[in-house]
Formats: C-alpha cells, sequence, structure tokens
C-alpha cells in the first residue's frame, strides 16, 4: 500500500471510530510506529486531522453551534480558570469588551471589584449580570439580536465599535486550530470581531482546548493576530509545539 492509499485507508478507519491510537494504527496496517507518526502529520498538514496524546483524531467541521443555555454546561471548570487567568489582565480605569460567550461570562463576578471599570459588551447575560454594579460603566454594543447567543451580532455592532477605544478585548470562539485560525459556522459573527482586532489596544482570544481542531465556515482571524491566548492545559502538546513556532503567545492554565 502506498502513502496516499494508507492515509485515505486511516481517514476511512476515523469516520468509523472518530479517536485511535498509534498501536492501533499500527496494528490494522501492519507498518511502524515511525510509517503511522509521518502519515498522522501529513493528513495533520493537511488540515484533515488532528494530533492527541498517543493518538490521532479527525479534525471536525462545526456547522453550527450548540445553544447558549447547553454551552454553559460544558466545560465548567476549564472556562472558569480560563476566565480568572484573563480577568488577572484587567487593570484600574480600563475599556474591555467582553465577546458573547459562556467563557467570557464566567469571567464577570472577577471583574466586580475593578475600580473605574468600563464594560462594553454585545451579551445581554453580561448586561443583566453587571447592571447590579452602578461602579461599572455599562455599555451595550446594540445590533441585530441573536436568540441562540443571548448577544448582538452584525453590521450595527461593527459600526458601534468603530466608535469606542478598547484597552483590552476578550474576544470569545467556536472553533480554533493553527492553520485556520479563529473560525465560526456564523457569517454574522465575523465583522464585529474583526472590529474588536482593529480597535482594541490589546486582543485575548479565550477559548477552552475541546475546540481545538474544529473549524467553522467562516475564518475571523489568524491566530497570529491576538496578542495573547488563553486555553487551559488539555491542549495537546502537538498543538502547543505548532503554535509556538508559529510564533502565537499562547498561555495554558490548569483547570479548577
Amino acid at each position: 500500500m502506498i502513502p496516499d492509499q494508507r492515509r485515505e485507508h486511516i481517514l476511512k478507519l476515523l469516520q468509523e471510530r472518530h479517536v485511535l491510537s498509534i498501536n492501533e494504527l499500527t496494528s490494522m496496517l501492519s507498518v511502524s510506529h515511525m510509517t503511522i507518526r509521518r502519515d498522522i502529520q501529513a493528513l495533520e498538514n493537511d488540515g484533515k486531522v488532528l494530533s492527541v496524546t498517543g493518538g490521532v483524531r479527525l479534525a471536525a467541521r462545526l456547522k453550527s453551534e450548540p445553544s447558549y443555555l447547553a454551552k454553559a454546561q460544558l466545560e465548567v471548570p476549564a472556562k472558569r480558570a480560563i476566565a480568572r487567568a484573563a480577568a488577572e489582565l484587567v487593570r484600574e480605569n480600563f475599556t474591555i469588551y467582553l465577546d458573547a460567550g459562556t467563557t467570557t461570562l464566567q469571567m464577570v463576578p472577577m471583574l466586580t471589584d475593578k475600580v473605574g471599570l468600563t464594560v462594553i459588551t454585545s451579551d445581554f447575560n453580561v448586561v443583566g449580570h453587571l447592571m447590579e454594579y452602578p461602579g461599572i460603566e455599562l455599555i451595550h454594543t446594540g445590533g441585530v439580536v441573536s436568540h441562540s447567543d443571548h448577544s448582538s451580532v452584525g453590521q450595527y455592532t461593527a459600526d458601534f465599535l468603530r466608535k469606542v477605544n478598547v484597552d483590552l478585548a476578550f474576544i470569545a470562539s467556536s472553533s480554533w486550530d493553527a492553520d485556520r485560525g479563529s473560525t465560526t459556522p456564523s457569517e454574522a459573527k465575523v465583522i464585529h470581531k474583526q472590529e474588536l482586532l482593529r480597535i482594541a489596544s490589546k486582543s485575548v482570544l479565550t477559548v477552552d482546548s475541546t475546540k481545538y481542531g474544529k473549524f467553522g465556515t467562516f475564518r475571523v482571524a489568524r491566530l497570529e493576530e491576538f496578542d495573547l491566548i488563553v486555553t487551559d492545559d488539555r491542549l495537546p502538546r502537538s498543538a502547543v509545539e505548532e503554535l509556538a513556532e508559529r510564533d502565537v503567545r499562547l498561555r495554558t492554565v490548569e483547570s479548577e
């Protein structure tokens, strides 16, 4: 079996099993560990698979996002740890942007003691929580309402953001990887996220490791365009190494 045939066979096996160990693949294909590792690297370079500890899994296309309420139940310890690390970046008298998302929502109780803070957000849940803190200047962007995300999206949101200056923008993502960057299945979300990268003095991508290797139809930005990415420490070692090679500034935190 030539390499291209073997790699196609690996993809077919992954479509059936989703995740396979290197030991399983060497046994199934009767080849060496080194051959399988080369095959995995070639497939990963093509964006078709993602290396995991001791094995490989398919890179997954994200066609739609779960509802806000469903996402709120997922990866809570990791999101809380990411939020805590992100909140530590906020200083007194900062103007920050909190993107719509369940990780950024976890930041809210960690910000209420910040003096002179201004929070701009498109997320109605963030507004609801911070409404009780008159010491924080709170601004909602407005825009077309996304019912599933409890937020505003689209051109009106982006137009508002062009009128403000932001010290730190905390940006959410439903999917990300080294080659495709931060992506989304929703075209309506792209324009205001890209505007944030333009207006913010610093941008921070706050995203958990389970979303790595997934990709949506629409690209928001290359990972190199963010000043910092904060994620949890379950990100595969191969991904950490590749991001370091690309000079992506990454901070991994231990889940709480």
